[in-house]
């Protein structure tokens, strides 16, 4: 129930915050294309920008309720339509970026949980550290220059291959994992002290058998719910990432959209990402009840 609010919380502040901006988007349309002051008045009432604030914001929910998000200021095409076309290109990086930090945080986290006091652990932490303090736009670039242009391993910018793919989810999947691999050596290491596992020691079970089959099971639940919060920093780490790399894709439009004003698909945007990032989150919660059978929804 508070999913609603939420996003009806976040689509009016973020239609309030674009108009009181300064500027006035039509007034740039119309003097890029020669216009005069009644091409310009023309254009308001076209976009009902020329209506009271309150009206404006009615008739946005309205459209809202009907599926309608706009048409694009600069490019007339709809809203819909451009967010659709840009849709897969950051699902895809998002995920990519996803199964890198899973398979570098999971796998270090349980190294320094089963090596806790070691100068194992302490290398693995360091490591986390690392990932996690280091800024998206400092390791892009740095990857760029040493990857794309020293040794040429991999295409700099651009997308359309898996090559394009590989430094962009490498960026933004280091972070994540960081934050993954220090949950679960904190998780894991609580677990692994529990009476079950030394029971299960006793009675001979291989340390292989009790990490996946009893260990780990205790562990996921936190961890998918970090997965998930993960995913809402991917999306807007996809803002950066995307005009590092010169990628196509929901981060890149909003950087364009907020640079030129353009009202309806910044709210596109802002609202379908958002709308991406809840439903994550409940697929999340819904797996917690699948490994957890005692959890209940109302």
């Amino acid at each position: 129930m508070s999913t609603f609010p939420m996003l009806l919380g976040m689509v009016t502040l973020v239609f309030l915050v674009l108009r009181v901006l300064p500027g006035d988007p039509i007034a740039v349309l119309a003097a890029q294309s020669g216009g005069s002051a009644a091409d310009v008045a023309r254009l308001r009432a076209e976009y009902g920008l020329d209506r009271p604030l309150g009206v404006q914001y009615v008739l946005y929910l309205l459209n809202l309720a009907r599926g309608n998000l706009g048409r694009s200021l600069y490019t007339g095409q709809t809203v819909s339509q451009l967010i659709a076309q840009q849709v897969p290109a950051t699902l895809a990086l998002t995920g990519a970026a996803m199964l890198v930090a899973v398979g570098l945080g999971l796998p270090l986290g349980i190294v320094a949980a089963q090596r806790r006091g070691t100068w194992i652990d302490s290398l693995c932490m360091d490591l986390a550290v690392v990932g996690v303090s280091v800024p998206i736009v400092l390791s892009g670039l740095v990857m760029i220059l040493v990857f794309g242009l020293a040794l040429r391993w991999l295409p700099a910018t651009g997308q359309g291959t898996l090559g394009h793919l590989v430094m962009p989810a490498a960026v933004m999947g280091l972070s994540s994992a960081g934050s993954i691999a220090r949950l679960v050596r904190a998780h894991l290491g609580e677990v692994l002290d529990e009476q079950f596992i030394s029971v299960g020691r006793a009675k001979g079970l291989s340390e292989g058998v009790l990490l996946v089959r009893y260990a780990l099971r205790n562990v996921l639940p936190p961890v998918l719910t970090l997965i998930g919060l993960q995913f809402g920093f991917m999306l807007s780490g996809a803002v950066v990432t995307e005009s590092i790399f010169a990628r196509q894709g929901l981060g890149r439009t909003l950087v364009d959209a907020i640079l030129y004003q353009d009202y309806p698909v910044v709210q596109g945007v802002v609202l379908v990402s958002a709308g991406i990032y809840t439903g994550i989150n409940l697929t999340v919660d819904l797996a917690h009840g699948f490994l957890d059978p005692r959890i209940v929804y109302e």
